[in-house]
């Protein structure tokens, strides 16, 4: 045998023991990589999920998954324990006698099946702090109650009104069950619309009571026909179709702090420097024209419902304008948020600047406005020039290149003339 075979076969030799390393270093690292693989699936599902859960759910279970009212928590030990049927099975279909409504969409609901799968993978391994930051930071933490105290003055108002006791019966069933979405007073909330409407009174009795039986497919509007006996959605029918005839306050306003995270902190300090200041001062101490915020009568006297609804929709006749269509609900809440966190601090008594934040180069708020598209131009025309400017020097680069490679072309040219001639 050949040197150059007894090489080749040594190569072969090395390169099958190379392969089979390999084949066994893949094989080790499978059970790993599959782990891994499979990590990265149910975070992304929990991701996902966790978005359905501040959407959907929230109002019911709570931003952190700790239950509000009779609904359960979902943040327990038993229930991340229980098998993925029977939570599967719970969320697709509801609950019979309860409120829980069916969330498949073969239910009537509006969650795929996979959907569904995601919340289950929530609840058997989510993170409900990061749930509750997430809900928070998105502006969909619930501000009203899931249940409130109906006003006992304005409830006995109620039982001297025709069918009184039905009245008065509605409105208590009303405050345990239904204002977390339908809002004080039946006056709506951004989860459900109004019950004291007149559109829904100019509806008939038996419509509505359908409605409250079997429920709105598609909506978080459960049917109550298994957790609702008939005599209580007839008191509930009275009520809404009755509505125009109790007076507001029955079921008061709920007074509920905005929740809030480091996060959202950040973003209503930023919010508020950049859109409030200017009026309310830096420290929120006002401006002499403009009340202060940081102080401890507005704060004690204000509740976080009423500081946004004045910020959403301003105040009429006086220079607070509304922001709820330049700004989201989540940015809105952090400001209130932001408001809320001086309440520890506060004085007795604010000390006006005098002035609001000018910000640059000072001057009020129009002034302020002229300079930054004053700005703006001169930033467009340098940008315009500088484009120019590099476009030019690019034509005249290429014209010089070009011009060069002429004069060579042409000098070398005359070159191989001129070794003709000579040979």
């Amino acid at each position: 045998m050949n040197l150059t075979r007894q090489i080749e076969i040594v190569l072969a030799f090395i390169a099958t023991i190379a392969i089979l390393v390999g084949l066994g270093l893949a094989i080790a690292r499978e059970p790993a990589r599959i782990v891994a693989a499979e990590q990265e699936i149910l975070d992304t599902q929990i991701d996902e999920a966790t978005a359905l859960y501040a959407e959907q759910c929230s109002v019911c279970h709570g931003i952190a998954g700790e239950g509000i009212g009779s609904n359960p928590a979902l943040n327990s030990e038993a229930l991340r324990g229980t098998d993925f049927d029977t939570l599967f099975k719970t969320i697709a279909r509801g609950r019979f006698n309860t409120a829980m409504p069916a969330w498949a969409l073969e239910e009537g609901g509006p969650f795929s099946d996979y959907q569904v799968s995601e919340l289950v993978a929530l609840v058997q391994h989510g993170d409900w702090t990061a749930v509750q930051d997430y809900t928070v930071n998105a502006g969909l933490a619930p501000l009203v109650p899931f249940s409130a105290e109906p006003d006992p003055v304005v409830l006995g108002e109620v039982g001297l009104l025709p069918e009184g006791e039905s009245l008065q019966r509605g409105i208590i069933t009303y405050s345990s069950e239904c204002v977390a979405c339908h809002g004080a007073d039946g006056l709506g909330t951004a989860l459900a619309p109004a019950l004291n409407d007149p559109i829904v009174r100019d509806q008939t009795p038996d419509d509505i009571a359908r409605t409250i039986e079997l429920g709105v497919p598609g909506t978080l509007m459960a049917g109550w026909q298994g957790a609702l006996d008939t005599e209580t959605i007839d008191d509930l029918v009275t009520l809404i179709t009755r509505w125009d005839e109790i007076p507001i306050g029955a079921i008061p306003a709920p007074d509920v702090p905005i929740a809030v995270t480091e996060e959202s902190l950040a973003l209503g300090e930023s919010l508020y420097l950049a859109n409030c200041a200017r009026c309310h001062g830096d420290d929120g101490q006002g401006t002499g024209r403009i009340p202060a915020l940081n102080v401890t009568s507005f704060l004690l006297e204000t509740s976080d419902a009423a500081i946004q609804q004045i910020v959403t929709r301003g105040v009429p006749d006086t220079p607070m304008p509304a922001w709820g269509d330049r700004m989201t609900d989540a940015e809105i809440q952090s400001i209130v948020g932001f408001i809320r966190s001086w309440e520890d601090t506060a004085p007795d008594v604010a000390t006006p600047s005098g002035r609001g934040r000018q910000g640059g180069g000072g001057g009020p708020p129009w002034q302020q406005q002229e300079a930054s598209t004053i700005e703006s131009v001169q930033d467009e025309t340098s940008d315009w020039r500088n484009t120019m400017l590099i476009a030019s020097l690019l034509v005249v680069s290429i014209t010089l290149i070009a011009a060069g490679l002429h004069t060579f072309r042409r000098h070398s040219r005359a070159d191989h003339n001129t070794d003709a001639s000579d040979g």
